[in-house]
C-alpha cells in the first residue's frame, strides 16, 4: 500500500510512517516543520520506500500531486497544543478548516481514501463520561480562544463527512485522546513531556489549575497500531472513532507519578491558568474518558499500554534530548 501523510514529520506522524515502512508499505510525507522536525524523519530517508517533501498542507497543487500517486491518504497535519491554540487562534482555525478542505478535495478526484485525524477536544465541555462516538457536542463560548481548536477540528469531521456523503470519498474518522511518548515536545504546552523534562532538571514541576482535571494518557506506538489497523478495515469507511485508553490520572497524580519514576526532587508547583496562557476565564474540561469499544468492535485491538511504562519512555527519551541540548526546541 502506498500511505500520503501530511504532517509525517511530526510526532505522531513519523511513528507512522516508521511502523508503515516496516510492514512493507510506501509511504510519502508532507510537512512544513512548523512543528514537525527533520530529526524525527532522518532515520527513514534513504530506505526504499520513503520519501518527503518539505511543504504546506495548504499547498493543494502538491497534496494533489502527492496524494494522487497515494492509494490512502492519512491528515495529520494541524495547529496543535493548548498554548498555541491559545496564542494564535487564527494559526488555528485557517490551518485546520483550510488544509483539511485542500486534502479532502484532492481525494475527491479520484475518490481515494482519507484518514483525517481528530481529537478529543470536540467533546468539549461534556460532562458525560466516558466520551461515546456518537455523543452531542459541547463547546464553549466562542469569545474563548480556547475553544477554537475544538470547533475547527469539529468542522474537519464534518467537512469529512460531507465529503463521504456527497462526493463518496472513502473517509474514516480518528478522534486522539492524550497521545504521548518519544519525540513529543513540551513546546506548545504537552504536559508529560514538560513534566519529565523539569523532572530531569530538578525544577518545579508546574502544575495549571488545581491539578484535578484528569486525562487518559495513550502510548504513540498503540495510537499507530489503531491508526494502521483503521486503514485496514474496509467497515471503518464512513465512522469515527474514539482512539486512547481507559486508565484516567488526574494532572497532580501524574506529576508524582513523573517524579517518582524520574527519581526527582523537584517542587510540584501549581500555576492558575490566568497566569499560565495569559487568558482570564481560561476553561478546561474536567474529565476525558473515551469509550473505545467501537475501536475494538471494528478492529480487534485496545490501547493498553501501561501508563507506568509510557512516563519511563518519555523520561529516557527526555534525558536524550536533555543530553543533546535539544529538549528546548521543538
Amino acid at each position: 500500500m502506498k500511505v500520503f501523510i501530511t504532517g509525517g514529520a511530526g510526532f505522531i506522524g513519523s511513528h507512522l510512517a516508521e511502523h508503515l515502512l516496516r510492514r512493507g508499505d510506501e509511504v510519502s510525507v508532507l510537512d512544513d516543520l512548523s512543528t514537525g522536525r527533520m530529526s524525527n524523519i532522518d532515520p527513514l530517508v534513504g530506505r526504499p520506500g520513503f520519501s518527503h517533501r518539505i511543504g504546506s498542507a495548504l499547498d493543494s497543487p502538491l497534496v494533489v500531486e502527492m496524494a494522487d500517486r497515494a492509494d490512502v491518504t492519512v491528515h495529520l497535519a494541524a495547529a496543535v497544543g493548548v498554548r498555541l491554540i491559545v496564542e494564535r487562534p487564527v494559526h488555528t482555525i485557517e490551518t485546520n478548516v483550510r488544509a483539511t478542505e485542500v486534502v479532502l478535495d484532492a481525494a475527491a478526484r479520484k475518490q481515494k481514501p482519507v484518514l483525517v485525524a481528530s481529537t478529543s477536544e470536540v467533546y468539549g465541555k461534556n460532562v458525560k463520561v466516558p466520551f461515546a462516538e456518537d455523543d452531542d457536542l459541547n463547546l464553549g463560548s466562542t469569545m474563548r480562544s480556547r475553544w477554537a481548536y475544538a470547533c475547527s477540528k469539529a468542522l474537519d469531521e464534518w467537512l469529512s463527512f460531507a465529503y463521504f456523503r456527497e462526493k463518496k470519498v472513502p473517509v474514516v474518522i480518528a478522534r486522539l485522546f492524550n497521545t504521548v511518548g518519544p519525540r513529543q515536545v513540551g513546546r506548545y504546552g504537552m504536559v508529560l513531556p514538560n513534566f519529565a523534562r523539569q523532572a530531569l532538571r530538578g525544577e518545579p514541576i508546574t502544575v495549571y489549575g488545581d491539578g484535578l482535571q484528569a486525562r487518559c494518557f495513550g502510548h504513540v506506538r498503540d495510537t499507530v497500531e489503531a491508526l494502521t489497523r483503521l486503514l485496514d478495515r474496509p467497515e471503518a469507511v464512513g465512522n469515527v472513532f474514539n482512539i486512547g485508553t481507559t486508565r484516567e490520572i488526574s494532572i497532580l497524580d501524574l506529576a508524582k507519578l513523573v517524579r517518582a519514576r524520574a527519581k526527582s526532587e523537584s517542587e510540584i508547583v501549581l500555576v492558575p491558568y490566568e497566569k499560565a496562557y495569559d487568558d482570564e476565564g481560561f476553561e478546561d474540561m474536567p474529565r476525558r474518558v473515551p469509550d473505545v469499544r467501537k475501536l475494538e468492535r471494528v478492529t480487534g485491538f485496545r490501547c493498553e499500554t501501561p501508563l507506568e511504562k509510557i512516563v519511563d519512555d518519555v523520561l529516557e527519551d527526555q534525558r536524550s534530548r536533555l543530553g543533546r541540548g535539544a529538549a528546548d526546541r521543538g
